[in-house]
C-alpha cells in the first residue's frame, strides 16, 4: 500500500490578528486607487464603498455591545481609508512618493489602533467579568450565610468566599465557624443537599480548611460524571509535555483533571467487562505519548488490542513514519522477550549512568534518555514465569525511571501479584458492582468508597501521590472517550517527537533480539495483510529467533538465565529452533524419549523396608527420616522426591540451593527444578522470595529452597490423602 503525503495543506482560515487585518484593508485601499486611477474608476466609488463598510462595522459593533468610543474610532478608520482612495483617485497619483506616504502613516496608525482597541475590549470584558463575579459571590455569601443559620442554628460564623469552578458546574464556600461550634453536624450534607435542590449526580462535600475553625463546603451543581467527555485534542491540547506532568485520565465532579503520576510510581487499573478499562489504559496511553521524553511498550497476550490503534497510522495507513507503540509483546514467547530486555536494561541502566546520579539516586528523565511505561493488559492472562519478570521490573526499575502500568479485571492476589500492587501507589479503579473490590483496591478509603458514586459506563476511582508525595483518598472522576479515529490522527501529531532507547539501555544479551522485533510480530498480528512502505526500515533486516527451552517452553535470551521454575544449569534448547541462532553458553539437546528416560532415572528406586505398616511419616524437628511400609490398598500420599529433598535441606541446615541439592540428590539441575516445581504446584505451595535463598558457605543469594517449603508440601498432601 502506497505511503500517503504526509506533507503540510495550506490553511485556508482567515486567522488573523487585529493589526493584520487593518494591514489587509489599507493594502485593498491602495490596490484599488492604483487600479482605479488606470481604469479611470470615479471617486465617489471608494466613498460609497467606505461608507458602506463603515456602516457595516457600526452594526456588528452594535451587536457586540462595544463602547461607543470603539465604534466612532473604526467608522473613522474606514472612512480615513476611502477619503485617501478617493483623493488618490482625482488626482491619479496613488503611485506618488506623497499620497503613498501617507498612504504608510494611515496604515501604521490603522494598524496600532486596531492593536489598542483589541486589548482595551479584553481589559473591559475582564474588567466585566470580575464585576458579575464578584456580584454573584457577594449573593451567595449572602445566601450562605442565611442558609447555614437557618438550618444549623449558627451564631457568628463568617462566609468569606464563594470560588466558582471551571465550567460552571460547581463552587466551594469558604466558612469560619464559631468557636462554640467548630464543625458541621453530621446530617450537613443531607440537609444542605435537600435545601439546595441539586439534581441527581450533584452533591455535597465538607472538608477541613487550612487553619482551624475553616471549613470548605464544596457544592456539585452539575453532574459531571454522567456526559460524555471526548478527550481534547485542539492545537493547544497536543502540545509536547513531559512526563512528569502526569498522565490525564478525565474530569473529576468539579470539572477539574483526573491525573496519575508514572514517573516514580506504578500504576494499577482494575475493572470489570464494559466498565470502560481500556478506553482509560488508552487515554493513559495518548498522555505518555504526547510527551517527548517516553517509551511505551505493550504486553497483550490476547491479540495486541491495545497496541492495534496505536499502530494503524505507521504499519497500515503509511501517514506516521515510525511505531508510535516502541514495542508490542502479543504472545507469551514474546512478552518473555520484551522483559527480559527490560529487565537487563534496567541493569545496564544502573550501572551506565552512575555519572548522571550525582545529584539525585534517581535519573533525570530527558528526550534523550526516556522512561520506559510498559503498559500490560489482561494480566490474568500470563504465566507465573512472565508474573515474576513483571515483579523484578516493579521492584528494580524505579531509580532507572521504568515503570509498569498494569491493567486486570480484579485487584485480587489471582489476579494482580503481591509486588505489583504494593508497589502501585497509584490506582485506578472502574466501576464495579461489589464494594469489596474496591476496598481490595485502595490502601485507605476504600472501606467508605460508594460505587454508587461512579455509576455510569467510563466512571471510576483513582487515588495518586500529590505534590507532597501524599496519596490522596480514592476520588470520582469520568474518563475522557477516545477513539480509533482520534486514536489514528494523534498517532500522525505525536509521531515526529517519539524517543528512541539510548545504546546503554540496548547494550546487553537479550536486546539482541530488539532490534527485528517488528520482523516477529508484524506478521503475527496483521497476518497477509498488506503493509505500508513506513515498517519496511523495521522489517528489512534477519529475523533473529531465541531458542527456547524445552521443558519450560521459555525464550532463552541470556547465557545466564534461570528457568522458569527456578532451578539453574545447563541450556536445554527445542530441537525446533535449530535454524535460530542461540546466545552462547553450555547447551544440551535433548529429544522426548531422553527426557523420559532422564526423569524417570532421576526417581530412586524404593528398596526392602524393616518399617511396620505405618500409614504416617516419622519426623524429628521436622526431618523426615523414615517413610515406607504403607498399605497396598493406601499408598504413601508424599512423593519421594520430595521427601527426600526434605530430610537433604534439613541435614544442610535448613536452607540449600537448587545446585546443590540436585548434587546431592545426583540429579541435573533443571530436571530437579522443573519436577518439584510440578510437586509443590500440585498442592498450591509457592516459594517465598521468588525463590532466592541465601545458603552455602559464602551465604549467596541464589535459587533454592527451604525446609519450611518442603513441610508445608508434606502437610498438604498428608492433608489432602486425609491423614
Amino acid at each position: 500500500m502506497a505511503a500517503k503525503s504526509a506533507a503540510p495543506v495550506l490553511d485556508w482560515s482567515w486567522n488573523h490578528t487585529p493589526a493584520t487585518s487593518a494591514a489587509l484593508v489599507a493594502g485593498g485601499a491602495y490596490t484599488l486607487a492604483a487600479t482605479g486611477s488606470v481604469t479611470g474608476l470615479p471617486p465617489s466609488h471608494a466613498l460609497m464603498v467606505a461608507g458602506a463598510g463603515a456602516a457595516a462595522q457600526s452594526v456588528a459593533d452594535l451587536v457586540q455591545h462595544r463602547p461607543a468610543g470603539h465604534i466612532v474610532a473604526r467608522c473613522a478608520a474606514w472612512l480615513t481609508a476611502g477619503g485617501w482612495t478617493a483623493s488618490a483617485l482625482v488626482d491619479h497619483t496613488p503611485l506618488t512618493w506623497g499620497m503613498t506616504g501617507w498612504w504608510a502613516a494611515g496604515t501604521v496608525a490603522g494598524m496600532t489602533l486596531a492593536r489598542g482597541l483589541v486589548r482595551a475590549e479584553a481589559t473591559a470584558r475582564t474588567e466585566r467579568h470580575q464585576r458579575r463575579l464578584q456580584k454573584w459571590a457577594n449573593k451567595q455569601a449572602g445566601e450562605w450565610h442565611e442558609r447555614l443559620e437557618r438550618l444549623f442554628r449558627l451564631e457568628g460564623h463568617q462566609v468569606d468566599g464563594v470560588r466558582p469552578w471551571k465550567g460552571d458546574v460547581g463552587y466551594t464556600v469558604l466558612v469560619t465557624m464559631p468557636s462554640n461550634t467548630p464543625e458541621l453536624p453530621a446530617d450537613a450534607v443531607r440537609k444542605l443537599a435537600v435545601d439546595l435542590r441539586l439534581p441527581k449526580g450533584g452533591g455535597i462535600q465538607i472538608l477541613d480548611g487550612d487553619t482551624y475553625g475553616q471549613t470548605l463546603i464544596r457544592v456539585t451543581a452539575v453532574d459531571v460524571l454522567a456526559k460524555v467527555v471526548d478527550l481534547p485534542d485542539g492545537p493547544e491540547d497536543t502540545t509536547v509535555t513531559s512526563i512528569y506532568d502526569g498522565l490525564p485520565l478525565g474530569l473529576k465532579p468539579d470539572g477539574e483533571e483526573a491525573r496519575i503520576t508514572v514517573v516514580d510510581e506504578c500504576a494499577l487499573v482494575v475493572g470489570q467487562t464494559g466498565s470502560g478499562k481500556t478506553n482509560t489504559v488508552n487515554t493513559a496511553n495518548a498522555g505518555a505519548l504526547r510527551t517527548d521524553n517516553t517509551v511505551v511498550m505493550h504486553i497483550d497476550v490476547t491479540g495486541a488490542g491495545i497496541s492495534l490503534p496505536w499502530l494503524h497510522s505507521w504499519a497500515v495507513d503509511g501517514t506516521a513514519n515510525v511505531p508510535l507503540i516502541d514495542w508490542t509483546a502479543d504472545t507469551i514467547e514474546e512478552a518473555h522477550i520484551l522483559c527480559d530486555t527490560v529487565i537487563a536494561g534496567i541493569a545496564a541502566r544502573k550501572t551506565g549512568h552512575q555519572d548522571l546520579l550525582t545529584e539525585d539516586d534517581k535519573l533525570t528523565v530527558t528526550h534523550d534518555l526516556p522512561e520506559v511505561l510498559v503498559a500490560v493488559d489482561e494480566i490474568a492472562e500470563l504465566t507465573p514465569g512472565l508474573l515474576r519478570k513483571l515483579d523484578t521490573i516493579v521492584n528494580t526499575g524505579r531509580a532507572v525511571r521504568v515503570r509498569v502500568l498494569v491493567c486486570g479485571l480484579r485487584a485480587t492476589q489471582d489476579v494482580i501479584t503481591a509486588a505489583m500492587k504494593k508497589q502501585s501507589r497509584v490506582r485506578v479503579g472502574m466501576r464495579v458492582s461489589d464494594p469489596e473490590e474496591l476496598s481490595h483496591l485502595f490502601p485507605t478509603g476504600g472501606g467508605r468508597i460508594n460505587p454508587k458514586a461512579a455509576p455510569y459506563k467510563g466512571c471510576g476511582f483513582y487515588s495518586s501521590p500529590d505534590e507532597d508525595d501524599v496519596v490522596s483518598d480514592p476520588t470520582a472522576f469520568k474518563g475522557y472517550r477516545i477513539k480509533p479515529k482520534q486514536i489514528r490522527a494523534l498517532s500522525v501529531a505525536y509521531a515526529d517527537r517519539r524517543p528512541q532507547l539510548e545504546p546503554v539501555f540496548l547494550d546487553t544479551e537479550p536486546a539482541l533480539y530488539y532490534a527485528s522485533r517488528w520482523g516477529r510480530i508484524l506478521p503475527r498480528i496483521y497476518k497477509a495483510k498488506q503493509l505500508a512502505p513506513t515498517t519496511t526500515p523495521y522489517t528489512d533486516m534477519d529475523v533473529l529467533y531465541p531458542p527456547v527451552n524445552e521443558f519450560t517452553g521459555i525464550p532463552i535470551t541470556s547465557s545466564t538465565e534461570d528457568d522458569e521454575d527456578g532451578s539453574s544449569g545447563p541450556r536445554v534448547v527445542a530441537a525446533s529452533t535449530a535454524t535460530t541462532t542461540a546466545p552462547p553458553g553450555p547447551q544440551v539437546r535433548v529429544g522426548s524419549d531422553l527426557l523420559s528416560t532422564m526423569l524417570n532415572a532421576a526417581r530412586p528406586t524404593p528398596g526392602p523396608s524393616s518399617l511396620d505398616d505405618s500409614t504416617g511419616i516419622q519426623a524429628d524437628f521436622g526431618r523426615v527420616i523414615q517413610q515406607a511400609g504403607t498399605p497396598q490398598n493406601r499408598p504413601n500420599p508424599v512423593p519421594q522426591l520430595l521427601a527426600d529433598a526434605h530430610n537433604a535441606v534439613v541435614a544442610a541446615g535448613g536452607r540449600m540451593h537448587t545446585a546443590d541439592l540436585a548434587a546431592l540428590l545426583e540429579m541435573e539441575p533443571l530436571v530437579l527444578g522443573a519436577e518439584l516445581g510440578k510437586l509443590l504446584r500440585e498442592v498450591d505451595i509457592e516459594r517465598p522470595g521468588k525463590g532466592t535463598v541465601r545458603a552455602g558457605k559464602e551465604n549467596e543469594s541464589k535459587l533454592g529452597y527451604t525446609a519450611e517449603t518442603f513441610a508445608a508440601a508434606i502437610r498438604a498432601y498428608n492433608l489432602r490423602d486425609g491423614q
